[in-house]
């Protein structure tokens, strides 16, 4: 992070722009009343991000991938909007039926399942899941009846920040022969999947990857295809400029233009939607001098709500909230984290104007992919997230 990036990061904060409603003020409120470290989510934040992207793909139904971010709060809020679900385990299932969504609201998109997580699926009433290898198919053999089975394809994309079809997918050349598996066995195949990666800049490899798909469909025109399921890759800005959703959608609808008539589309966002609903809230708890840098504590770091850096390769703008000089010096810097393990670095190689023992700094844009992953590491709990309807009216706390 740079000095110009500092100074841009904070400037930011000194309007109501943090969450799109958070001020300088309201945030210091906040501080004064929970003790960092902290992650506050703005519920009519995630309202505006899927409203958004609902406008940018009109038709397409929305099934929000809960592994970015499963907060109950988020969950019951997307409910409300009239959202749907994308799950891959048996604890997702039981989240969202304790919070009364039904399995016909749902998709179970992991390719790779144990038979107790296929009967768990079926129990709970879903019964589209995905599959993506002959050996997947055959599980699903004493099914036969009780499921649509959606096989998902790989379409490697060197623009995505995470390229998920790396793991999961198979060829398009396989697909002949997995669905006529699955005729022999009376087993329903009703449709295709992909996912370009996680944090696609262009929306080009997805557009494609439909036009790749709707060929197919075409091709292979005995199968009763019903539908469609485009992924997720919709990204936000962290550091880099991002296409505005309705431009990064405009390709993407083009293409799905020339699908086989009747085929339902679906989506799975996840980080578009929870990414800049977050923030985390986290205090200098230490400082030192080492070798001419000035090395800064804080109160959490990438074994916690960081841990996106490690494992998501985010890298959230951050800011002081103390208001500062911007034309005054800036010193080379390092941002800790507060474990005993030297990984444990939010920052390196920056400039900051000096800063003191108990200052706050804000983190950005940090709901997707980072409390859902982060550790207990040296019995460090997790932060606490605080939910708000706005940023002047806090709701609940949840640990």
């Amino acid at each position: 992070m740079t000095k110009q990036t500092i100074v841009e990061s904070f400037a930011e904060l000194s309007h109501p722009d943090v969450l799109e409603e958070f001020d300088r003020a309201s945030l210091e409120e906040l501080v004064a009343k929970y003790e960092t470290p902290f992650m506050v989510l703005d519920l009519s934040e995630v309202e505006y991000q899927y409203k958004s992207l609902k406008a940018a793909l009109p038709g397409v139904k929305l099934f929000y991938a809960l592994k970015s971010l499963s907060h109950p709060e988020l969950v019951k809020r997307l409910k409300m909007l009239g959202s749907f679900f994308d799950l891959a385990t048996i604890g997702e299932i039981d989240l969202v039926e304790s919070l009364g969504i039904r399995g016909e609201q749902c998709i179970h998109t992991h390719p790779i399942k144990k038979d107790k997580e296929i009967k768990r699926s079926l129990e709970f009433g879903c019964n589209r899941m995905v599959v993506d290898n002959i050996e997947e198919l055959k599980k699903f053999i004493p099914y036969a009846g009780q499921v649509e089975l959606i096989i998902r394809v790989s379409f490697r994309s060197k623009q995505a920040v995470v390229d998920l079809s790396r793991k999961f997918g198979c060829a398009l050349e396989e697909l002949p022969l997995m669905t006529d598996m699955a005729k022999q066995h009376g087993i329903d195949v009703v449709g295709l999947s992909f996912h370009v990666g996680s944090q696609s800049l262009s929306p080009m490899t997805q557009a494609n990857a439909i036009r790749s798909s709707a060929a197919a469909m075409k091709t292979m025109n005995s199968v009763n295809w019903k539908f469609l399921d485009i992924g997720g890759s919709f990204p936000v800005s962290y550091q880099e400029a991002v296409l505005p959703i309705d431009d990064f959608c405009i390709p993407i609808m083009e293409a799905l233009s020339e699908l086989p008539e009747g085929i339902e589309v679906f989506a799975e966002p996840g980080r578009f939607i929870s990414g800049p609903a977050m923030i985390e809230v986290v205090s200098i708890v230490g400082k030192a001098k080492r070798s001419a840098k000035t090395w800064y504590y804080l109160d959490d770091g990438v074994y916690g709500g960081f841990s996106g850096q490690m494992f998501d390769h985010a890298n959230y703008p951050l800011a002081p909230l103390k208001p500062f000089d911007a034309t005054g010096e800036f010193l080379p810097s390092v941002l800790a984290g507060p474990t005993c393990d030297s990984i444990d670095v939010v920052a390196e190689d920056i400039e900051l104007p000096e800063m003191e023992i108990g200052d706050i700094l804000i983190g950005k844009r940090m709901g997707a992919y980072t409390i859902v992953s982060a550790t207990e590491f040296n019995n460090y709990p997790k932060p606490k997230v605080v939910v708000v309807e706005d940023i002047f009216d806090p709701d609940t706390e949840s640990l």
